[in-house]
């Protein structure tokens, strides 16, 4: 089976994490300090704040903005449901807008519309590890004097018009096992704002500057040197992964005909998180994936419910219908892109999908 993602672990990530083994500091300490480094190094940002994942990240960077009881969110239902869930943590209530066909990514001419007295954030969604339409969302979070919170978990080093991802509103990144840059477990948040960036360190360590005085309200969120280990050694080799997966992805593209193909739209540098095709019409899906797994093709559906179509979300937001999400959710197939593929699986690949 070639698997739908696959961990690229090194000689650099054995090395790193023993030489955390060896020091006896295994907490939060000079890893986590390189790892916060490299990728404010990465995002061009001021700060880089280290979480437990991608979800505490998201929690941690919504509560940094004040977000609680009483506020709107406006986000995409048609990502994974940490999305959603990390505004319903703060007391916050996600409301949902649909998305474009072409990105998968929430669609900024529906958002105004959505905007009420409650609202006090965007949080859109980078998916696939294509960036959505930022620059049209930052303008329409400054008119209406809205924060954005990039949930950039899929789209580490993903640019727009050279910019990257998480340096526009606060980034949040998820370090996961199957994520571009991962650290088996783990998360990141952007920022250019000092007082943003000291709130996030305060929530993710119970609250404290100084041991065991606390000056708010905080979590155990923090993330040990020993993930941030791996991740040092994989945020170190970016540019040849993410070069891999842009192989791997416009080698798929040129060769399949047979399925919608994902597309890459001018001025944006798509990072294939997920190289993610489309069945159209009444073509079954089911069908299609299991041929591919029978003939040794790991296939993923990111996402097969969208978050408002949950059914403890519907019981928050109602039963509201998102037409092209719901669309989407039946007619996506993940297939493996990651920089394990070989030239020999892409062959493989493309023959076995063109059969569909």
């Amino acid at each position: 089976m070639i698997p739908i993602a696959k961990p690229y672990i090194g000689e650099e990530e054995k090395k790193l994490v023993l030489e955390v083994l060896e020091s006896g500091m295994l907490a939060q300490g000079p890893k986590v300090n390189a790892l916060e480094k490299a990728f404010q190094e990465v995002c061009g940002t001021k700060h880089a704040i280290a979480t437990t994942s991608g979800t505490t990240a998201l929690h941690v960077a919504l509560l940094a903005h004040d977000i609680g009881l009483g506020d709107e969110v406006i986000t995409t239902p048609f990502t994974f449901i940490a999305s959603a869930n990390s505004i319903l943590f703060t007391g916050a209530e996600p409301v949902f807008v649909d998305i474009e066909e072409v990105t998968f990514n929430i669609n900024p001419e529906l958002i105004e519309d959505a905007i009420t007295p409650k609202t006090k954030a965007i949080l859109p969604v980078h998916l696939y590890g294509h960036m959505c339409d930022i620059e049209a969302i930052m303008d329409i979070a400054d008119r209406h004097d809205l924060v954005v919170i990039e949930d950039a978990c899929q789209a580490v080093g993903a640019t727009y018009e050279a910019k990257p991802a998480g340096s526009f509103g606060t980034g949040v990144f998820s370090l996961y096992a199957t994520k571009n840059v991962m650290s088996g477990e783990g998360g990141m948040i952007t920022t250019n704002s000092d007082e943003i960036a000291e709130k996030c360190r305060l929530i993710r360590s119970h609250g404290m500057k100084v041991r065991y005085y606390h000056d708010m309200l905080g979590y155990n969120y923090r993330m040990s040197d020993l993930h941030a280990a791996i991740g040092l050694a994989q945020i170190g080799r970016i540019d040849e992964l993410m070069q891999k997966r842009r192989e791997n992805a416009k080698y798929l593209t040129e060769n399949i005909s047979s399925v919608i193909t994902p597309k890459v739209k001018p001025g944006y540098e798509h990072v294939w998180h997920q190289y993610t095709i489309r069945l159209d019409g009444n073509r079954d899906r089911d069908a299609a994936i299991k041929k591919l797994n029978d003939a040794g093709i790991g296939t993923g559906i990111f996402y097969p419910v969208p978050a408002h179509q949950q059914d403890y979300m519907r019981d928050i937001v109602g039963d509201i219908t998102l037409p092209v999400s719901e669309k989407m959710a039946k007619q996506v197939i993940s297939l493996p892109v990651h920089p394990l593929v070989s030239q020999e699986d892409l062959e493989k690949i493309v023959t076995e999908v063109n059969k569909l």
